[in-house]
């Protein structure tokens, strides 16, 4: 769930959608077979990340999913 208020655009809120999947479907083997709800609950600062579509933005979301990821496979 990306709600609008953390991410106002939508091209960021896509982009960020598209690492979750993917991100994802890399770990499918290591994962529960249940269902994972991945949620946005801070902003993402636009002054830091200007374009929706970075390279910075994809590698920080990435590492946060991955974090969680490897907690989730971990229980």
């Amino acid at each position: 769930m990306v709600p609008k208020r953390w991410a106002k655009r939508a091209v960021t809120r896509n982009t960020i959608k598209r690492q979750i999947y993917s991100l994802s479907s890399e770990l499918e083997t290591t994962l529960a077979h249940q269902a994972h709800v991945v949620r946005l609950r801070a902003a993402f600062d636009r002054a830091q990340y200007v374009s929706a579509t970075s390279d910075a933005l994809k590698r920080a979301v990435r590492s946060e999913l991955q974090q969680l990821f490897s907690r989730a496979a971990a229980v």
